[in-house]
């Protein structure tokens, strides 16, 4: 469970909901358009418990339709242009190690996984195995940090907030065997 950021600035978000093939999105966004968060309308209550641990109790979400341009995006890339994601400027709030594995969750390309210890490693950090799971299970932002792409060292999927049915369509719409 990720560490509540107590000196973080309050931050004023709002809450647009986008629909997908694999289910009703629900963007969390700053009042600079980045994105904050991205989770599915089906753990919305998840989403709060996240973002009033990272930004504090007091957090109110307003409802506001997100910003023109990560809709078509995100619209494009579950469309089927892929590179899209890349593109998404985010501000997720987490501890400097949680904000390390995101950064190299990003590094891996659409079509391509990844296994926890080679995550891992990649980093630096050969036996924080679980720690990286650990930091994988709290993204704030799927998709978008593209959690999806971790799979067991056996190549089996584990685990996936959004469940396995999503990341495994998510892994073929990238051409993932």
């Amino acid at each position: 469970m990720p560490t509540q950021l107590s000196n973080h600035p309050p931050v004023r978000l709002s809450l647009s909901r986008l629909k997908t093939p694999i289910g009703t999105a629900l963007l969390v966004t700053d009042e600079r358009g980045l994105l904050r968060a991205l989770d599915w309308s089906d753990h919305e209550d998840r989403l709060t418990r996240l973002l009033r641990l990272y930004y504090g109790a007091g957090i109110a979400l307003e409802t506001a339709k997100a910003p023109a341009d990560l809709r078509i995006t995100l619209d494009g890339y579950f469309a089927g242009d892929l590179k899209q994601i890349d593109a998404i400027a985010c501000a997720a709030a987490g501890t400097d190690f949680q904000r390390s594995v995101w950064a190299a969750l990003r590094k891996i390309p659409a079509g391509k996984t990844m296994s926890y210890g080679a995550l891992a490693a990649k980093l630096g950090k050969p036996a924080a195995m679980r720690a990286v799971g650990a930091a994988n299970g709290a993204n704030p932002l799927s998709v978008v940090v593209p959690c999806h792409r971790l799979i067991g060292a056996n190549g089996s999927l584990i685990k996936y907030g959004g469940g396995l049915e999503r990341k495994r369509w998510l892994l073929t719409h990238e051409g993932v065997a």
